[in-house]
């Protein structure tokens, strides 16, 4: 592998690995002992940068969340290395085995970005992942219940205290973003130093991205770690048009996107992944990689091989026109004009 450049996130003092690790698969379509052999490879290759959740994953039966916080946390321990790892993690939604049947008041209390519940999750998170820091603290989502005064201030108590040192946020739109700096600038509190959305090639994912998001983080230093960089494993290679669908536990969230639009991005990446002896997903990364303010697209794996093959995308370098014919095959103004006509 050749010598990876880690990237800046944004105008923080962290570097990340081009590459994040994604862990909401862990207790849940990767057990334990899958885990620690994916962190182990992606440690083993370079990689520094693990982004989980508090949440993940209470939609799993018999799961109450915090799962995949605990096995990170016994990860690094069983390791001893806390301090080679950026520890990305998120607040915001309810955890599971709750009575969430006294009425909505004393709900919003056990979720949301309250002064109250931030403060708590962010302990219940430290106590999981074994550590006395979080690196990146993430907003999951907004909390229109809540104002955003409240929310940065108890972001800015925890890094005063030191647990957190950054914060950041996920699924905020362009509006919310500058609601946030532009409180934080008011107030002098802590600011938000990265933004998560979801970001692919696949249409509509990457028009919601461009059309504003991604100016605000370009025109305000912010860095940008997409989750779901692959579309859900659309652009993976493993959905062909005409072809049955494949074995897997997002394949049938997948058949409504599969698009003749979008299979005319899938086949142009086998086109270009055919040219560098590469594969598909790979050529997705590389290119998003290419994009303005792109810090490191989230990626997931549920076995050594997989992350091992997304890996190499890393060593994999795009020409001109191999990043012009994606963009112009994914164009969505352009798909939108060609719509209008």
């Amino acid at each position: 592998m050749t010598t990876t450049t880690y990237r800046q996130l944004g105008r923080s003092g962290l570097h990340l690995f081009p590459l994040g690790l994604g862990t909401m698969q862990f207790g849940w379509s990767a057990g334990e002992d899958a885990a620690f052999e994916i962190m182990d490879a992606y440690h083993a290759a370079g990689g520094n940068f693990l982004d989980t959740a508090d949440i993940y994953t209470t939609w799993t039966p018999g799961n109450p969340g915090g799962v995949s916080e605990e096995i990170i946390g016994r990860w690094m321990k069983a390791r001893g290395n806390r301090d080679d790892i950026v520890v990305a993690t998120k607040v915001r939604g309810a955890m599971g085995g709750m009575d969430n049947d006294q009425g909505r008041g004393s709900v919003h209390q056990r979720e949301g970005l309250s002064r109250r519940w931030i403060l708590k999750a962010c302990e219940d998170s430290l106590r999981r992942l074994q550590v006395d820091h979080i690196d990146l603290y993430q907003a999951h989502w907004i909390d229109s219940q809540t104002p955003i005064e409240e929310t940065l201030s108890a972001f800015t108590e925890l890094v005063r205290r030191g647990y957190v040192r950054y914060i950041g946020c996920s699924n905020f739109s362009a509006w919310r973003l500058m609601q946030a700096l532009w409180t934080s600038d008011r107030k002098g509190l802590e600011a938000f130093v990265s933004v998560q959305p979801e970001y692919s090639l696949l249409s509509p994912t990457r028009a919601n991205f461009e059309r504003e998001l991604q100016r605000v983080a370009v025109e305000y230093g912010l860095g940008v770690i997409p989750w779901s960089p692959l579309g859900g494993g659309l652009l993976t290679g493993k959905y062909r048009r005409g072809q049955p669908m494949p074995e897997s536990v997002r394949a049938g969230g997948a058949a409504q996107r599969l698009t003749d639009e979008n299979f005319d991005i899938i086949e142009t990446l086998q086109t270009v992944a055919d040219a560098h002896a590469a594969k598909p997903a790979q050529v997705a990364l590389a290119w998003m990689l290419a994009q303005p303010a792109m810090t490191a697209p989230i990626i997931g794996a549920n076995s050594v091989a997989q992350l091992q093959e997304l890996l190499g995308t890393v060593d994999l370098t795009l020409s001109e026109d191999d990043l012009a014919q994606i963009t112009k095959v994914s164009d969505w103004e352009r798909a939108r004009t060609e719509l209008e006509r």
